[in-house]
């Protein structure tokens, strides 16, 4: 069972070499210095928006190319409302670039978890997963795939899967979320600085979804991070006003790492 591209041709381009040529173009463009990270927050707006900020945290994976071998992905649910979070049956995700392999242990051990469960409609048309996989697919050469989408759920619960999925230099953790949604852009940098200092500070408690689109997923992060006493730093911090868009409505996006 495969689960198709749902917004190749909209979010990102359907041809696979028009893909290749702009993700490559984008990786290349960003700042590869700094470490490997083991975790990382993105953003997941359309390519010609978002792309830029998410490939100065995609660019940093270059020197484990060959090391990464399974990542963890979480994004929020834009269509589909239900409680907990949610698997899918799929044993593979397509782009145009090919096909990722879906790590079905990891998968079917989550399900032990209460509030981890089969949720097909949430994985059907969900972008908040796939935007990413086309970098993923560009700057690894052989991965396996964990992908939830979370809906209503804790960051208790978040950190608990994440805690479970952690591994050591084979897996890397993928949480997919965008920042403040159609405020002017003065506006939106103050709040997007202003949310960024939180995750910085990982007072999980104090973000909120219009701070960010995928606070839960970014909210169990940082739960778990504060439990390791690690770090999360912003390496970039921009907006569609940056990118590709006005600067009259704008969305914000952020590229965090925690090395």
């Amino acid at each position: 069972m495969t689960r198709m591209p749902a917004v190749a041709g909209s979010f990102y381009p359907a041809h696979p070499q028009q893909l290749h040529e702009t993700v490559a173009q984008y990786l290349r463009d960003a700042e590869t210095n700094g470490k490997v990270p083991k975790a990382m927050i993105v953003p997941h707006a359309g390519h010609i928006y978002s792309g830029p900020i998410a490939a100065t945290a995609y660019a940093r994976l270059k020197p484990a190319a060959d090391t990464i071998t399974r990542v963890v992905l979480i994004g929020p649910s834009h269509r589909v409302a239900f409680r907990g979070l949610a698997v899918s049956r799929t044993h593979t995700y397509s782009t145009p670039l090919g096909e990722v392999a879906v790590d079905r242990v990891a998968v079917e051990a989550l399900l032990k978890l209460p509030f981890v469960e089969y949720i097909e409609e949430a994985h059907t048309l969900e972008h908040s997963l796939e935007v990413h996989l086309p970098f993923l697919q560009e700057v690894l050469t052989d991965f396996k795939l964990v992908p939830i989408v979370a809906g209503d759920a804790s960051a208790d619960q978040v950190c608990q899967v994440l805690e479970q999925l952690w591994g050591s230099d084979e897996t890397l953790l993928v949480i997919s979320s965008d920042l403040s949604h159609y405020h002017d852009y003065a506006t939106a940098q103050r709040l997007d600085q202003s949310t960024s200092q939180l995750i910085e500070q990982l007072q999980y408690q104090s973000i909120t979804p219009e701070d960010a689109c995928g606070k839960v997923p970014v909210s169990g992060l940082l739960k778990l991070l504060q439990q390791k006493s690690l770090h999360i730093k912003t390496i970039d911090l921009r907006n569609s006003g940056d990118t590709a868009g006005d600067k009259y409505r704008v969305v914000g996006y952020g590229a965090y790492v925690v090395d």
